[in-house]
């Protein structure tokens, strides 16, 4: 009996050319719409970060859905988080802005909305090779539908190298900024290979990646993908 496996798999190393720095932070609490607000007090303490060429990319604060008799409040600028110990600031970056990115963050107290965000130490973590991805935020075509969004996100992809597989988009939810609601959508992908996956957290998809958009983060499976940060 002949058998040949066309899909063997072969031994992948992260690059570490971009890396996400996370900081640890003390803040009792954050606008659930905060991504403008923390984007802009980042760029106000360090500049060099609103340059088209940093290829900085800040992702939002995250915490745990609702448990324990907390329930996650609703989308919006007058409606709050709260932040434990553990929450972490975390920022994708090249490799090569990484020190001045720490040196100029560390131990900065930020206005974000009016909530005080003190940013602690930086600790450098490379990017994940899973295979199932989720971005919370992606901007794209302006008024697309499911599909339409869907459609865009493929060949948008597709010009990328990364082949669709999986995918399933999540509700609508809008980002405030000064010129306006942006429109963004969450997006989950599986079935990649360790490749893609790289790519895509390298690149990220779509614009605004400074406001928390297009970036995307290891997960589990498809259950979450409709929930919003």
């Amino acid at each position: 009996m002949f058998w040949q496996e066309d899909n063997h798999k072969t031994s992948f190393q992260i690059p570490d050319d971009i890396v996400d720095v996370l900081f640890s932070l003390i803040c009792k609490r954050l606008p659930v719409d905060h991504a403008y607000a923390l984007s802009a007090a980042l760029q106000q303490t360090a500049p060099w970060i609103a340059e088209d060429t940093s290829g900085v990319a800040v992702h939002t604060v995250h915490v745990a859905g609702s448990q324990n008799g907390w329930e996650r409040p609703g989308h919006g600028t007058d409606q709050y988080l709260i932040l434990s110990k553990r929450t972490k600031l975390t920022i994708r970056v090249p490799k090569q802005h990484t020190a001045a990115l720490i040196k100029d963050l560390a131990g900065q107290t930020l206005d974000v909305a009016g909530c005080p965000l003190t940013i602690g130490p930086g600790k450098i973590r490379r990017l994940s090779k899973t295979t199932t991805l989720l971005s919370r935020h992606v901007a794209s075509v302006p008024d697309a539908t499911e599909e339409g969004f869907l459609d865009w996100a493929a060949q948008a992809l597709n010009d990328q190298g990364i082949r669709v597989r999986k995918a399933l988009c999540g509700k609508m939810t809008l980002l405030t900024t000064p010129s306006g609601m942006l429109r963004t959508r969450s997006l989950m992908l599986s079935d990649l290979t360790p490749e893609e996956s790289v790519r895509l957290q390298q690149q990220g998809l779509g614009p605004h990646g400074k406001l928390g958009c297009g970036i995307f983060i290891p997960h589990k499976g498809i259950e979450a993908v409709g929930k919003t940060a």
